[in-house]
């Protein structure tokens, strides 16, 4: 896993199957605070550090990498030393599948662009034959239904996110029960991120909304 977080009903349901799960992040997402009086700026970084363990230990991720680079804000990329852990992590793990954001970055953001692109250009040069890396996107049902939702905090920029057909999909599920449970409690360990959304949304929409993961093809090593 490299950054996305769109995924957490996946990767809970692989922890459950036994099966491996490493998660890469690459900034500790210090470069905004949705409430500058209740997380001040120079607190974030480990606001947010705190709230990605919790994440993950819910989860029940138990190996994970931080790269420690800055997060600045939307319009800046990572530094390109990135590309090279990213590529050691991939040689080393020779993972299966590995779930990221696509080239347009989910939210048009520049670092999660650049995770993508790592991630691609490493699956390509280290992966193992027949290993996939996954973009995640959503269904133009779901953009129909939610889109709206999302508009008034700006999350989404123009063109995002990316809508990909339901018969185009490399892997869609929708979650129910004690899985949805998890991930949205994994989910709501993220407090200074969705705290406000999720009051403004309200507790039925937001668990509909977290009720389904999609992710396209991006590649495939032959």
């Amino acid at each position: 896993l490299l950054g996305v977080e769109g995924d957490a009903g996946l990767v809970a349901r692989a922890v459950r199957n036994g099966s491996r799960v490493v998660c890469v992040t690459a900034t500790r997402g210090e470069g905004g605070s949705m409430d500058e009086e209740k997380w001040p700026p120079e607190k974030m970084g480990e606001v947010r550090t705190a709230e990605l363990e919790r994440s993950l230990e819910i989860l029940g991720v138990r190996e994970h990498h931080w790269f420690d680079m800055r997060d600045v804000d939307m319009e800046t990329g990572l530094p390109d030393e990135g590309y090279g852990r990213v590529r050691e992590l991939v040689a080393d793990i020779q993972p299966d599948t590995i779930l990221t954001f696509g080239p347009d970055g989910m939210t048009d953001h520049a670092a999660h662009r650049d995770v993508s692109r790592w991630a691609t250009t490493a699956l390509r040069e280290a992966g193992k034959p027949g290993s996939r890396v996954l973009y995640a996107t959503v269904t133009p049902e779901w953009a129909a239904e939610f889109v709206p939702v999302w508009e008034p905090f700006n999350v989404f920029r123009p063109g995002t996110p990316p809508v990909t057909p339901r018969e185009e999909l490399a892997v869609y599920v929708e979650l129910a029960g004690d899985i949805l449970e998890q991930k949205v409690n994994a989910i709501n360990a993220h407090v200074s991120q969705v705290e406000s959304i999720v009051e403004a949304v309200g507790p039925q929409v937001w668990w509909r909304e977290m009720s389904f993961e999609a992710f396209r093809l991006g590649e495939e090593k032959a």
